[in-house]
């Protein structure tokens, strides 16, 4: 039994595997309403349009926090003015922007002097590298993400659903969309030190998407994925330290990992 207790007898393996719980907490509430509601592509062009603004606090020494919440809310700007101005559909503005953002987020990066390193550290993450003042940072972002969740359920629901029915009831689809869009905003930007940018919209998706295989109550929803999500977690780590891949891009392919073995159990138990 000692295999099972020794990666974690190390206090930086606690760290993340406490880290990758809580960001596996996050997204997996924040992803049942992207996977409900339909927002895959705007959540994985979000993940990498934070990028110019990380891009930037490695350039200048800001807080690469500051800069990605700045770069996110500039794309939700852009994507809003294209869809407004030029009567392009928000697809469209996701795409434009999902392109022109990572582009510049590169540009940017190769300013630097560790140009390949700043890079893979920000697309793939560190969760061996969290320190407790990235644990603080998860921890509030988890509140507040579960108290916004439990403010906004009714009209997220409605909105998930049928926005039509919604605008009906009275229930302000615009205010619980762009409520929505800053949680997804709030997600990537706090998991992206853990998992990197490039992989946290795996752990976005795949534990909800999961979840929605065996239950269709979003609160059993929720509760599955965050399940499923902690499990990629556990397990992503136990790989990572003994076979020597990297922490986060082994956390997020194991979550994919999940939802295929779940899939095919669900297919064999319903054709018994």
């Amino acid at each position: 039994m000692t295999w099972l207790i020794e990666p974690f007898s190390f206090d930086f393996m606690q760290r993340a595997l406490l880290a990758g719980i809580l960001v596996a907490a996050v997204t997996s509430i924040v992803g049942t309403w992207v996977v409900l509601r339909g927002l895959s592509f705007i959540g994985d062009a979000l993940a990498h349009g934070v990028l110019p603004g990380i891009a930037l606090g490695v350039l200048f020494g800001f807080s690469q926090l500051v800069g990605a919440v700045v770069s996110a809310l500039v794309m939700v700007w852009g994507i809003g003015t294209i869809h407004r101005k030029a009567k392009l559909s928000e697809d469209t503005g996701i795409g434009l922007l999902f392109v022109g953002m990572l582009g510049l987020g590169v540009v940017i990066i190769s300013r630097t002097s560790s140009y390949a390193g700043s890079l893979a550290g920000i697309l793939f993450g560190d969760a061996l590298g969290v320190n407790t003042g990235d644990l603080r940072i998860l921890s509030i972002g988890l509140v507040v993400t579960v108290l916004v969740a439990l403010v906004f359920y009714r009209p997220f629901l409605a909105l998930s659903f049928n926005e039509d029915k919604a605008k009906l009831l009275g229930m302000q689809p615009q205010l619980a969309r762009a409520v929505m869009l800053g949680l997804v905003t709030l997600a990537v930007v706090i998991a992206f030190k853990t998992v990197g940018t490039l992989l946290v919209f795996g752990l976005l998706i795949a534990p909800p998407a999961t979840a929605s295989l065996v239950t269709g109550r979003v609160p059993t929803m929720m509760l599955v994925a965050v399940t499923m999500g902690s499990l990629a977690v556990v397990g992503g780590l136990y790989i990572s330290y003994y076979v020597g891949t990297a922490a986060g891009a082994t956390m997020a392919t194991l979550s994919v990992v999940l939802f295929f073995v779940v899939l095919a159990i669900r297919d064999v138990v319903l054709e018994s």
